[in-house]
Order: structure tokens, then C-alpha cells, then sequence
């Protein structure tokens, strides 16, 4: 849950670097409270309304944290728009997303495991 929140405290944050962790586990947690709001709104009547808003809180949050993992992988933030290629541009944002980052300092800042025992 930190990652979560540690994710939303840097809410509009693009610089920077973010490893795979702190990425997929916002995505995981947010996809849950998606998929939670999503029911609550079905069961409540109120469709999209619940589920639309929180999606929409978390839009900011959930492109920086993207545009920070590929910083990561030593590429730009523009690498996102890839994705608005139907079917190829999903897989590829997947594999980038899935790649370990670079192990050295790189442009966009000092890597994010550096100190951390593993």
C-alpha cells in the first residue's frame, strides 16, 4: 500500500525515475479499486459516476508514475504516445514497462535502487 501512496504523494511528478515495483504496484492496487468502485457503482445504480471520478483523480498520478518507469529504462516520456498504436503500441509499452531499468545514473536522474538491500 505504500507504493500507492507514495505514488499519489508525488502526484504530478515527471522527472525522476521509478522502478518496476513502485509502477506495477500502483497498477495493481488501482486496478483493484477500479474493479471495487466499478461493483459498488453496478450494485448502488449510479453506473459510471463512482468509478468515472476515481478514474479520473488517479489520470495524473497514473501518467507520471508511467512517464518516471520509462525514464527508468533510459527512454522519454513521449515513448507513452506508442500506445496509441492499436495492439503493437499495448505490447510494446508492456515490455518497456516489464524491462529492468538501467543499473547506472542516466539523463533523467540517479538510480532508484541505489542503497537498497536486496
Amino acid at each position: 500500500m505504500n507504493w500507492y501512496v507514495d505514488v499519489l504523494k508525488k502526484y504530478a511528478e515527471f522527472s525522476g525515475r521509478a522502478r518496476r515495483t513502485e509502477y506495477w504496484m500502483f497498477v495493481l492496487v488501482s486496478f483493484g479499486v477500479s474493479v471495487v468502485l466499478s461493483i459498488a457503482d453496478a450494485l448502488l445504480g449510479t453506473s459510471p459516476f463512482i468509478a468515472a471520478l476515481y478514474s479520473l483523480a488517479v489520470f495524473i498520478p497514473n501518467l507520471a508514475v508511467a512517464i518516471r518507469r520509462l525514464h527508468d529504462t533510459n527512454r522519454s516520456g513521449w515513448w507513452l504516445l506508442i500506445g496509441l498504436i492499436p495492439f503493437a503500441g499495448a505490447i510494446v509499452l508492456l515490455v518497456f514497462m516489464a524491462s529492468e531499468g538501467e543499473p547506472q545514473d542516466n539523463a533523467h536522474g540517479a538510480n532508484p535502487k541505489q542503497g537498497l538491500a536486496y
